[in-house]
């Protein structure tokens, strides 16, 4: 078994009571999301802070009043400004703390995945707030375990999660940080010392019976989407005979699962041609037979040539990037989405399938559904839903925190 060092973020004693812990004393009424058991406070919620205010510091959040309320760790200079970990004043941001939350997690995959033998190898293991772990997110891949870390404040205690975890899954660790991350908490993956898989980033895994190449080094995310493994199946149920157009196709499983349920051709569109490449590998790693062709294109571009072209297809996948980052880009983002499913009903044949998604939290089901209706009501189309789908049971939501409960998908057939 082999240990992770992270001298750069040793962890020193954290007690939360010694004089110089940080206290955030929030605004009048401010408390109420804290109350409620909602993760995070914002800068806009915070009234006054004393104490050695440096990124990763414990914090004590007191209302008010000062009454307090949680426990969390801060980074002053984002506008996030506190992870909130514990709302029981007896229990220290320590190894402990740290190591049972993992556990947890642990324990809770194991309970989920116990029946699935060699048919899946791959999903994810913690979940950030989900799991009590805010700004820590972990995919296993067979046996490498990709950490994306989103979260500048919990760099000090990397270190020790990143090693209780190496012990208890035997596993190699490769850590990742995403370009937003990194200009909206300062995440510094330099500073970082990792293990990387020896097969130069890539990994091959099993899903649902089938074989998929992951890029961990590279690839989006953690390297592959594993919040659609059901609902990749899901849609493949409606693929038998059918003409498949699968747009922001990513490394193609929507259309191996589809080729293997007996699609009658496939196309996928995608604006990354190492991604393209990787789709075109996986059908001759699972020795599919459909027809099979990719185009690297932007995709409302591809879909309006499409129209423009008279080109009609019996089933269509939208599986488009994250629209909506912020409040701000909400209405900008449901347009976008009205945009490409409107020219996605256009392209169906009569009676013909939409399985259409989101995975920007901030557009919630209601919202998807009337953005729906909108392509619905431009298109001259009928549209009934068929299924409702959301993230698999690896990807737990909070009931207190919409926002982890991001991924929404309809199934629809279209007259």
């Amino acid at each position: 078994m082999m240990r992770i060092m992270y001298d750069a973020y040793a962890v020193t004693s954290m007690d939360s009571s010694r004089p110089d812990a940080v206290t955030i004393r929030l605004k009048p009424g401010r408390e109420r999301p804290v109350l409620r058991g909602h993760p995070w406070i914002f800068s806009g919620a915070v009234e006054s802070v004393s104490g050695d205010a440096v990124t990763g510091a414990p914090v004590e959040v007191v209302g008010h009043d000062g009454t307090w309320l949680a426990r969390g760790l801060l980074n002053p200079g984002a506008m996030l400004r506190v992870r909130l970990y514990t709302r029981e004043a007896g229990q220290a941001l320590e190894a402990p703390f740290f190591n049972n939350r993992v556990d947890a997690a642990l324990v809770m995959r194991e309970n989920l995945f116990r029946s699935a033998g060699d048919r899946t190898n791959a999903w994810r293991l913690i979940f950030s707030e989900s799991d009590g772990l805010s700004g820590l997110i972990v995919d296993r891949y067979a046996d490498v375990l990709s950490v994306q870390v989103g979260a500048a404040a919990l760099a000090p205690y990397l270190g020790l999660i990143l090693d209780h975890l190496a012990e208890r899954t035997g596993c190699l660790v490769h850590l990742r940080v995403e370009t937003d991350d990194v200009k909206r908490e300062g995440v510094d993956l330099g500073r970082l010392t990792s293990l990387r898989s020896d097969e130069g980033g890539r990994v091959l895994i099993r899903e649902n019976g089938l074989t998929f190449t992951v890029d961990i080094a590279s690839g989006q995310k953690t390297g592959f989407f594993l919040d659609q493994r059901e609902n990749r199946a899901r849609v493949a149920a409606y693929a038998r005979g059918r003409r498949l157009l699968s747009a922001y196709c990513y490394t193609g499983a929507f259309e191996v699962y589809a080729a293997a349920a007996g699609a009658a051709a496939i196309t996928g569109v995608d604006r990354s041609e190492p991604a393209l490449e990787l789709a075109r590998e996986h059908h001759r790693m699972n020795g599919t037979t459909a027809p099979t062709e990719y185009l690297r294109a932007d995709v409302p571009e591809a879909l309006r040539r499409y129209r423009d072209a008279g080109a009609q297809f019996d089933l269509i996948v939208l599986d488009p990037p994250r629209f909506v980052a912020g409040h701000a880009q909400l209405e900008k983002g449901l347009r976008a989405y009205k945009d490409i499913n409107l020219l996605a009903l256009k392209l169906l044949t009569p009676g013909g399938i939409l399985a259409t998604f989101s995975c920007s939290g901030l557009v919630l089901p209601d919202m998807f559904r009337t953005m729906l209706g909108w392509a619905e009501a431009d298109s001259g189309r009928r549209v009934r839903i068929l299924d409702r789908l959301t993230q698999p049971a690896d990807h737990p939501g909070l009931t207190c925190f919409p926002e982890s409960e991001y991924l929404k998908g309809l199934i629809c057939y279209v007259e």
